[in-house]
């Protein structure tokens, strides 16, 4: 077997387990949102418990596409992010007993980090893996939503956990979007491979 070819099969592989990955990310992210428009907006606990899940959510999900794709080592950009998220998290915690314009401080502050980190790891992933280009539009989305709830957060405005959803809808729709990429992608090659 050709060096080639071993290429294109970690590619193919690592592809594949993207593939899930995104789906899975997107999967919860929806769900997020949905409660998070309907349910929370209304039951404060359950918005806070929700407020503190989601950096959470992302740090777990970063430390196990990080294992995943070569280690830790070799994914410093998601072991950041990784550290980042526990780290919001915890702070989102503190900054809950301060109202939610401290929360959504925090969410902006860590939105433009982790949003330059998955950045950072699609043009990383850019050479060996497809639907790269989406991840790096959501990377800088979120670091321009960030900078946007930092601004927010400073204002007179009442906010609610219904202002970060749109944050992570579009986080969402981005995970989706790249999934459904590397899917077609693997059609279009099967379909290659078949008809040769």
């Amino acid at each position: 077997m050709s060096a080639r070819t071993n290429g294109q099969n970690r590619a193919q592989s690592s592809n594949g387990w993207l593939k899930s990955y995104y789906y899975l990310r997107f999967a919860v992210s929806a769900a997020w949102v949905l409660a998070a428009v309907t349910v929370a907006r209304t039951v404060p606990p359950l918005a806070a418990i929700m407020l503190v899940a989601y950096p959470l959510w992302d740090a777990l999900a970063n430390y196990v596409d990080a294992r995943r794709s070569g280690g830790l080592r070799g994914n410093g950009s998601q072991l950041l992010n990784f550290v980042v998220s526990i780290v919001t998290a915890i702070a989102v915690a503190i900054a809950l007993g301060r109202g939610m314009n401290a929360v959504l401080a925090v969410y902006g502050v860590w939105a433009v980090v982790s949003g330059a980190f998955q950045l950072l790891t699609a043009v990383r992933r850019w050479k060996t893996n497809g639907a790269q280009w989406a991840m790096i539009l959501s990377g800088a989305q979120s670091a321009l939503a960030g900078l946007f709830f930092v601004k927010m957060a400073g204002g007179a405005e009442a906010i609610g956990i219904a202002n970060v959803a749109p944050y992570a809808a579009f986080g969402a729709f981005y995970f989706l979007l790249s999934a459904v990429w590397l899917s077609v992608g693997d059609m279009l090659r099967k379909s290659r491979q078949v008809a040769s």
